[in-house]
């Protein structure tokens, strides 16, 4: 499942450089890269939507399955 979130973190953020970059220089990176509405970037963009759809919905189980693997980290960055 960590996989899983990884994946949508990263989709995430590809989703949210590309919205920065529309917003600040009016240039959307997918549509460059893939062709404006082409069947290439709109699946991009479905990807991006669900991605940030799954990462809302599961924020809380996320931070669960994540909790454990990071205690022995933080606990040896203590001493």
């Amino acid at each position: 499942m960590k996989k899983i979130d990884v994946l949508a973190a990263v989709l995430v953020v590809v989703g949210a450089l590309n919205w920065g970059l529309v917003g600040l220089f009016k240039f959307d990176l997918v549509a460059t890269l893939l062709g404006d509405a082409t069947a290439g970037a709109r699946l991009v963009y479905t990807l991006v939507g669900v991605a940030g759809i799954f990462q809302a919905a599961s924020w809380k189980a996320i931070q669960r399955r994540w909790s454990g693997a990071l205690k022995p980290a933080l606990a040896g960055a203590s001493r």
